[in-house]
């Protein structure tokens, strides 16, 4: 029992170094890594490329794979460049095998000790602690392989006879033993949801002399396809793309199975002669340290195994990514929804929220989504004063208002939904250990949301007043009144126009003026109107409820233009002003 429990110890050692080290890399490096991604993706040698690189320094191909699709959602990424992206994090990830051999053949114990002692000191002083938390997980990571290597030795599954038993009741050179184990292996990793753990073990049986090389082998091909499953489940609550890429891995890793298997004993023998592993050798035939030395071997053959393997199918499959693109394109089809009658989040999804870094990439793009939307809700309200301006109590005429009206209103719940579920998210986001500058990003991103918000509400408010006016079937506002609320509407989009160009492009190259200059001359127009409103009144040129209709309008307008510049300078990082 006590030996059970230090391989399941050992081995959540081995999870939780290899998270600590690639959330920290991911903090130190998350928007090069970004810019990494968008950039260097060109063509799919590029992206092949990249996905290497990223994964081999971040070691968690999950993590690049997230990243991946996140781009793709947001845009910055065609499915076709995500396709060669994620064959290259196949790849990068074949370096932590080779991380795990080593371990488990040597004693690098002393390594591990280093790294915690000069992890905690940088830890400790604040500007380098993020390399001190690589360096925590690196040891961490190392230890645990230490550990499995000591742990292994003590079951001594070489010797362990119903272990040795169970093994050899199964016929190494069967195909259905083969395809018994990718299964299992597949399974396994599924289920601790760690391909890293399952090829700990591997290693552990493989090394031991208690499990055969072709059954390992196996066991290896199947973590690639368990790694898959779960992506491919996480992503059912995503959108169309995320879904598309999600299966593109399942289907590359597929295809490489199906082939590897057509060649399986002879691929195998070929990379154990690489390794100078010998297959034939049995334990009876030769001394025990002969037969040690040899099992000894099998680790580094599981790792040079994984990287011959997923080189090779990248290689392959690297040549016919639009066909790819087009096979899961033509699977998972897209739908058509609109979506003013259907809310959903487009970026943000649950199933994909990994790290801070890609968290919040996620909330700009739908927080930009959520800006786009109140600039067309605001253009449904100068619709809809138009269309309050015929009165000619035509059934028609009073439908195609009321119909408006509603999708106005639908466009109100909408916001007040997006405000809540980018909050939500927020909130779960910024439990997680942050950045300063992170930090920084969500507490602006929450005030934004609030902002856009209100700019829904103002937008509402100013439908509600029109909608009033038109079912109390009161007079027509005059045709300088009409005209002075076109032009403060136009000012109005003007400044909606220029802060939706913010939240689409890049704070350095926003010109903040423009804005605060559209402010100024929403508010001086404002006042003067609101001078001129009470001589016009008193000069009996409308009734006195008229002009608070035509008043109120006016200063939701003015308010609306203040909710964009606390926007603006949220984004931009200032003070917030007054409304």
């Amino acid at each position: 029992m006590l030996i059970f429990f230090k391989l399941l110890g050992s081995l959540a050692l081995l999870m939780f170094g290899m998270k600590s080290m690639s959330d920290a890399l991911q903090k130190m490096a998350g928007p090069q890594l970004r810019h990494v991604l968008g950039a260097m993706t060109t063509n799919r040698f590029t992206g092949l490329l990249t996905g290497t690189l990223v994964t081999a320094s971040v070691q968690s191909s999950t993590a690049t794979t997230v990243m991946t699709v996140s781009f793709v959602n947001a845009g910055l990424l065609t499915l076709a460049q995500a396709i060669s992206v994620i064959m290259g994090a196949n790849i990068g990830t074949t370096l932590t095998a080779w991380i795990m051999s080593a371990g488990m053949s040597f004693d690098i114990s002393i390594v591990s000790y280093v790294g915690f002692f000069v992890g905690i000191i940088l830890i400790y002083m604040k500007k380098h602690r993020y390399v001190g938390d690589f360096l925590f997980g690196l040891g961490l990571l190392l230890l645990g392989l230490t550990t499995l290597r000591m742990t292994g030795t003590e079951m001594d599954l070489g010797h362990n006879a119903s272990v040795l038993a169970f093994f050899s009741s199964f016929d190494p050179q069967s195909f259905w033993t083969t395809l018994l184990f990718l299964l299992l292996g597949g399974v396994l990793t599924f289920c601790v949801q760690s391909s890293a753990a399952v090829m700990a073990i591997t290693m552990i049986l493989c090394s031991s002399g208690a499990l055969p090389i072709y059954q390992g082998i196996a066991l290896v091909l199947g973590e690639n396809i368990g790694t898959t499953i779960t992506s491919n489940l996480a992503a059912l609550s995503a959108n169309t793309q995320a879904r598309r890429a999600a299966l593109a891995h399942l289907v590359f890793n597929v295809f490489g199975v199906i082939w590897i298997l057509i060649v399986f004993h002879p691929f195998v023998n070929m990379v154990c002669g690489w390794v100078g592993y010998d297959v034939e050798m049995e334990k009876q035939a030769v001394s025990a340290d002969v037969f040690a030395a040899n099992a000894a071997k099998l680790t580094f053959v599981l790792a040079a195994f994984h990287t011959t393997f997923n080189l090779i199918n990248a290689s392959i499959l690297i040549w016919v990514i639009p066909q790819i693109e087009r096979f899961v394109s033509w699977v998972i089809k897209s739908k058509n929804v609109d979506e003013e009658e259907d809310f959903r989040l487009h970026f943000i999804t649950a199933g994909f929220m990994k790290t801070p870094e890609l968290s919040v990439l996620e909330a700009q793009k739908e927080i930009q989504s959520f800006s786009e939307r109140m600039q067309r809700m605001f253009g449904m309200v100068q619709e809809l004063l138009n269309e309050s301006s015929s009165l000619t109590g035509k059934k028609q005429d009073d439908e195609k208002f009321n119909k408006l009206y509603s999708r106005i209103e639908k466009y109100e719940g909408i916001s007040d939904n997006m405000e809540l579920e980018i909050a939500k998210y927020l909130e779960q986001v910024s439990d997680a250990h942050l950045s300063d500058e992170t930090k920084g990003k969500i507490r602006a991103m929450l005030r934004e949301i609030s902002e856009l918000e209100s700019i829904g509400d103002a937008c509402y408010n100013m439908a509600r007043t029109i909608n009033r006016k038109y079912t109390a079937k009161q007079d027509h506002f005059n045709e300088q009144q009409y005209s002075h609320l076109h032009q403060m509407m136009g000012l109005t989009e003007d400044a909606l126009t220029h802060m939706n160009k913010l939240m689409s492009g890049r704070k350095e190259s926003y010109d903040v003026n423009r804005t605060f200059n559209i402010e100024n001359e929403i508010n001086n127009f404002r006042n003067q109107l609101k001078a001129q409103n009470i001589i016009d009144i008193n000069n009996h040129e409308y009734t006195y409820a008229e002009g608070t209709v035509y008043m109120d309008l006016i200063s939701e307008c003015e308010k609306l233009g203040d909710y964009v510049v606390n926007v603006v300078e949220a984004r931009m990082g200032t003070r917030q002003r007054e409304v």
